[in-house]
């Protein structure tokens, strides 16, 4: 368009006065500058464009995407093989983490119910009691008999076993190696109950296996006594745990077994019968106890009995470390924050765990030294040993009906703990 114009110029330009004809012409030769101006534009942009991909010189149509190659049978199927695996894969996996987690949670519960069952509470009623039947023939223990029914615990009379004895077996929980045939595993421990009468048949038997310079654990022959009975039972049946019961009359209260038991009776016939507790602690491990009545007698039942249902738990929950230590409030401890928020209680429980130290002598020395550098401090800056003794015995007790203090008792102890370098220092 541009060279159209300065070609209609350039005409003005040269003469307004020219024939028609000289303008026809050069009207011609504009129009003619102006259709081939035109057709070299058009036969310059085809390239470009075909350049893009869209039309090419010859007027046809290209698609500006790149044409795919149309896939066969075999791969599109070998594509669908391979994403139904993994979807299986994917199925298989999820369902064995589902299958995990209800396994955990199964072991989980599993473990529970066996805790709960181990509590004292619960793994009592799996004890049974099984009480000789000799025991019977002494109308005394019916008072054993009424106990176990009133505390609702089970208990069998049975016709085997050590005489006069009373041992207990549990209901196993889980397998185990001591299980019998019955599902049944025997404890230790063993009672044997026995008069004074019988105690000095034993004392006898041991004189006349003595005199015969027998070996231990060896019988004599003749009819046999409590003595030999116990010394079979023991062979036969190791790690047993006996323990004699021997009730005493109630005449005999008012002394002890050492001074006014044997006042009735010979030197030598006492010398016989420490010989006899001393060879059956020594070389059987067998304990002798002396009650009066069975009413003692049952008392020590009870009590063992409670003992053996607590030692399962025990034996469970208990720090190796720190056996005595068992899990709960009491024990929990107290938390310290970074701020140092729970120093001074810590400071306080520390004090209170020396013996005989109530929570209010406690807090009467930690509320006067906040902290255990404090009192140091103080401790050097006295002159003399026996007013860093006496430093806490004139604080007052807060609490109570009357005012006291904290004695120079408790705070020679505190100073000890505070300033000996002697680890096996008792402090009391």
């Amino acid at each position: 368009m541009s060279a159209v114009h300065r070609a209609n110029t350039w005409e003005i330009s040269d003469s307004e006065n020219e024939s028609d004809d000289i303008k026809a012409s050069s009207s011609s030769c504009v129009i003619l500058d102006q259709n081939t101006s035109i057709n070299e534009s058009n036969t310059s942009s085809p390239p470009a464009r075909a350049e893009d991909g869209s039309i090419s010189p010859e007027g046809v149509k290209i698609s500006g995407r790149r044409r795919t190659r149309r896939r066969t049978r075999e791969e599109v199927l070998e594509e669908l093989e391979t994403r139904t695996a993994a979807k299986e894969r994917r199925r298989e996996e999820k369902d064995k983490l589902k299958e995990k987690k209800l396994q955990e949670q199964q072991i989980r519960k599993e473990a529970a119910e066996r805790l709960n069952l181990l509590k004292p509470e619960n793994f009592i009623k799996s004890l049974t009691a099984h009480i000789h039947a000799v025991l019977l023939q002494d109308a005394g223990c019916d008072v054993l008999l009424r106990t176990l029914d009133g505390l609702q615990w089970r208990n069998r009379i049975e016709n085997q076993g050590l005489p006069n004895s009373i041992r207990w077996t549990q209901q196993a929980l889980q397998q185990t190696e001591d299980e019998d045939e019955d599902g049944v595993i025997e404890e230790d421990q063993v009672l044997m109950v026995i008069s004074h009468n019988e105690l000095e048949d034993m004392v006898m038997s041991h004189k006349t296996v003595t005199n015969q310079s027998a070996l231990t654990g060896d019988m004599y022959e003749g009819a046999e006594s409590q003595l030999d009975h116990l010394y079979k039972y023991l062979t036969r049946t190791a790690g047993k745990v006996v323990t004699i019961l021997v009730m005493i009359g109630h005449q005999q209260r008012s002394g002890s077994w050492g001074e006014d038991d044997f006042d009735l009776h010979l030197d030598q016939h006492h010398l016989d019968t420490e010989e006899l507790l001393v060879h059956l602690q020594l070389y059987w491990n067998v304990a002798v106890h002396f009650l009066f009545g069975w009413q003692e007698v049952t008392d020590h039942v009870v009590a063992l009995t409670k003992a053996l249902s607590k030692r399962p738990y025990k034996a469970l929950c208990g720090d190796p470390d720190l056996g005595f230590c068992m899990d709960g409030s009491w024990s929990a401890g107290v938390r310290v924050d970074r701020d140092g928020h729970g120093l001074a209680q810590v400071w306080t429980r520390q004090i209170q765990q020396l013996n005989r130290v109530s929570p209010a002598m406690a807090k009467a020395v930690t509320s006067a030294y906040s902290s255990p550098s404090l009192l140091l401090k103080a401790y050097e800056e006295l002159p003399s040993e026996e007013e860093r003794r006496r430093l806490l015995a004139d604080l007052t007790v807060v609490g109570g009906a009357k005012e006291r203090r904290v004695g120079p008792e408790l705070a020679g102890r505190v100073h000890r703990l505070l300033t000996s370098q002697n680890p096996h220092l008792l402090l009391d």
